[in-house]
């Protein structure tokens, strides 16, 4: 095997989040008098920087949100995360079995990962190898998140393998010089596809993807 790291992406890659992320959104976005579907949330708001999100809002409501709304946001998101977030299937059994060094990287604030993988059990995996886009100020499809993580950890970009479940992430690692993989666990991966990532739709798939390299 080629690679010396892998690179996972947090939010819909290890714990299933997206779903239960979005749905604060649209609960709180309504309380404003916007009203959305989780799909039309999902479709536009899946994997990108909270900052995105806001700015996509604000337009939608053609004024700035309430000064409070982001921390509101985040807050409630903690709770659903806390009482209703759980890994994705055949995670845990996937990170046992790795022999070599994984890192989690994310658009999200540090914050919010030590929550998703702390009620998950999964921050073990992973102790001093959590980076946020915050932590270089560089959000993806840039690549800067994913050279931030690859010299963190002391591997060049071309050794790392990065899985990923949207588009952005695929065209941030295709960037950074890094092989894409995508996780479609709930569709065909299509999207994925044609952002270049080789697709798989279990963890366990991963394991022969990278085994053939």
């Amino acid at each position: 095997m080629r690679f010396e790291a892998i690179i996972f992406d947090c939010d819909g890659t290890l714990v299933d989040s997206e779903r239960l992320g979005n749905a604060v959104i649209v609960e709180c976005v309504s309380e404003l008098g916007l009203h959305l579907t989780l799909d039309q949330a999902l479709e536009h708001f899946a994997g990108r920087k909270m900052a995105d999100t806001i700015a996509q809002i604000e337009e939608w409501l053609d004024q700035p949100v309430p000064a409070d709304f982001l921390p509101e946001l985040r807050d409630r998101m903690a709770v659903a995360f806390t009482r209703q977030l759980t890994p994705m299937e055949g995670v845990h059994e996937l990170l046992k079995s790795l022999n070599i060094p994984a890192c989690v990287a994310s658009n999200g604030p540090r914050d919010k990962m030590q929550v998703s993988l702390g009620v998950t059990g999964l921050l073990e995996y992973f102790e001093g190898r959590v980076f946020s886009a915050y932590d270089c100020n560089s959000w993806k499809p840039a690549p800067g998140l994913f050279l931030h993580a690859a010299k963190s950890m002391g591997v060049r970009p071309e050794t790392c393998a990065v899985v990923e479940d949207s588009p952005l992430g695929i065209e941030a690692a295709i960037a950074a010089g890094m092989a894409p993989f995508g996780y479609a666990p709930n569709s065909d991966g299509a999207a994925l596809t044609l952002a270049g990532a080789r697709v798989f739709h279990h963890m366990s798939g991963f394991l022969t993807l990278i085994s053939q390299e």
